[in-house]
């Protein structure tokens, strides 16, 4: 079984209410299949277009209506008034490293006795740990201010009293029935927090800390957005939805990505080829997995360095050293997804259960996670991979569309010794004993969880089209619903009744380039990456319907629109 014969189930969502359509048709005065999709992502008024279409950094929300802000930015004041020790401490993934960078360079500014910290993934594991509290104290910090983690960090909260230590949780995780006993808690996620949006990254969250300062000391707010690459960089890679402030952070902080101005990014930038103009994609796929590198492969503070670094030549030398951290963890993934593959096949268990748990003692650590993402992309089901390290179990979970998996995980919770996460992406830890435990009941509550419908990959289709309405002046257009993401993600049509101009033929290892007429002849070129077993039913004289994102393409100084398939379903 392959990821190319998974069947895929097409759901057309509803139909947009034509009068509010019709309304913001004759307000802006654009394509009615636009207006549509403005309808759908709930703009409705010419006012609610124009927020959409501008996002505007002055529409940001007030920090200061974070539970706790206050009280975080008056210690981190004081601290810098009596010239404390600050250490700022966060996670060795992007939105940790970006965290910690912004956070850091910000106070760096103000606040000479500083320093960071990103805990070791394989001997400190995630979140805020014994060792670095205690590095904390040994080294004369009296207050430590703690990044895209903390949230249920009790332990090490109470560890950090007890060593005479102010701690600052800056989190966006969910917290538990209980908070840890801190000296603030920053997390809109709070049940007493009426921050209006509930989405920030962890990054966010440093980004408001820092705006909170700026408007406690009435600063110059134009110095905050010179953070805003670090922002969109972390918005991007922690699949965060890229909706209300969000989606201002990501606007803004594409156009100070695209100015270069970081020597480190600018140098990772160069070393993925990406000299044009970047979009979210550029993110997640070219700049997001070599950061991750850097903590998956051997050190979180690897990918701080580079960030800070502000000569171009130091910048150079760090980047190839992440690159190579990432070229390894290539290796490593496709090594392990391949054994994970036949463990499976060995086990015959890939067509009774719903959960896919796996465990070998000799995968690598920080490349579980990315693991269990490339099972799911062939059996699409939650999925759990784990490693062992020093005696215990620990790994990564990842989930299908729809489905909670960290709920699921905290249904266990009996089983664990730590677990964290979100929605669809967890981490946890366990006793090799309880292993065949956990498997057996992470599958009872997921077969009674787990909707019918949602164990068949979904595309979501926003609308039936005629390609008789799509043109360059449409693309530009809809190229303004960027940054795409989640929570605004980029359109998928579906066209009834295509098919093949010429001849299709495959294209690198399994992509389908095709030419493609439809029944009101309207033609364009398309691509199906990774679907040239659908090359029989695109034949010449064949009908079929696809579904597909439109894009654009630059050959040669020439632009045309280009159908990027989603999929291809013989005509019924």
């Amino acid at each position: 079984m392959t990821n190319q014969k998974l069947s895929k189930r097409w759901k057309l969502k509803a139909a947009p209410d034509k009068k509010i359509t019709d309304h913001l048709f004759e307000v802006l005065n654009v394509s009615p299949i636009l207006c549509d999709l403005l309808n759908q992502r709930g703009i409705k008024t010419y006012d609610e277009a124009k927020y959409f279409f501008r996002p505007d950094l002055k529409d940001l929300h007030d920090p200061f209506l974070m539970k706790d802000m206050d009280l975080a930015v008056e210690r981190i004041l004081l601290a810098i008034q009596n010239n404390e020790r600050i250490l700022i401490y966060g996670d060795y993934d992007v939105d940790g490293t970006t965290a910690v960078s912004l956070v850091f360079s910000f106070l760096e500014k103000r606040h000479k006795n500083i320093g960071y910290y990103i805990p070791d993934r394989y001997k400190e594991g995630y979140g805020i740990s014994e060792i670095g509290i205690s590095f904390a104290a040994e080294q004369g910090y009296t207050l430590i201010i703690a990044l895209d983690c903390g949230i249920k960090a009790h332990a090490r909260a109470i560890q950090a009293k007890q060593l005479g230590l102010d701690l600052i949780v800056c989190d966006h995780h969910l917290p538990g029935d209980t908070l840890p006993e801190a000296y603030a808690l920053l997390d809109p996620k709070r049940s007493d927090c009426n921050y209006p949006f509930k989405e920030l990254c962890g990054c966010g969250i440093g980004f408001k800390l820092a705006q909170a300062i700026i408007q406690k000391t009435q600063g110059d707010i134009q110095e905050l957005y010179e953070y805003l690459d670090l922002a969109v960089i972390s918005i991007a890679a922690d699949i965060v939805p890229i909706i209300d402030e969000n989606r201002i952070l990501a606007f803004h902080g594409l156009i100070e990505l695209n100015k270069r101005k970081r020597p480190g990014i600018s140098a990772i930038l160069d070393i993925a080829g990406l000299t044009k103009t970047l979009e979210i994609n550029d993110v997640v796929f070219g700049i997001s997995p070599r950061i991750n590198a850097a903590g998956r492969i051997k050190s979180g503070n690897e990918a701080v360095q580079l960030i800070l670094s502000k000569e171009s030549d130091l910048a150079v030398q760090y980047a190839k050293q992440i690159d190579e951290h990432n070229k390894e963890r290539r290796l490593l993934d496709a090594s392990i997804t391949e054994h994970a593959l036949e463990l499976l096949a060995e086990k015959n268990q890939i067509s009774e259960k719903l959960t896919t748990v796996l465990y070998h003692a000799d995968w690598h650590k920080g490349v579980v996670g990315i693991v269990a993402s490339r099972l799911i992309e062939t059996y699409y089901k939650p999925t759990i991979v784990m490693t062992e390290t020093e005696g215990k179990l620990t790994g990564s979970a990842r989930s299908v569309k729809d489905f909670d998996v960290y709920q699921a995980i905290d249904a266990c919770s009996d089983l664990l010794d730590q677990y964290g996460g979100h929605m669809y992406a967890a981490g946890l830890t366990m006793d090799k004993k309880n292993f065949e435990a956990f498997s057996q009941k992470f599958e009872e509550i997921v077969s009674a969880s787990l909707p019918e419908e949602n164990r068949i990959p979904q595309i979501d289709i926003d609308l039936l089209i005629d390609l008789t309405t799509i043109n360059l002046g449409f693309l530009k257009l809809l190229m303004q619903f960027a940054p795409f993401g989640p929570g605004n993600m980029s359109p998928v049509f579906r066209t009834n009744r295509m098919r093949s101009k010429y001849a299709p033929r495959i294209v690198g290892k399994n992509h389908l380039k095709l030419s493609l007429i439809s029944e009101t002849g309207v033609a364009f070129d398309a691509i199906a990456f990774g679907q040239s077993d659908k090359l029989k039913e695109t034949e010449p004289g064949s009908y079929f319907d696809i579904c597909y994102n439109l894009e654009q393409n630059i050959w040669n100084g020439n632009t045309t629109i280009q159908l990027n398939i989603k999929d291809i379903a013989a005509c019924s």
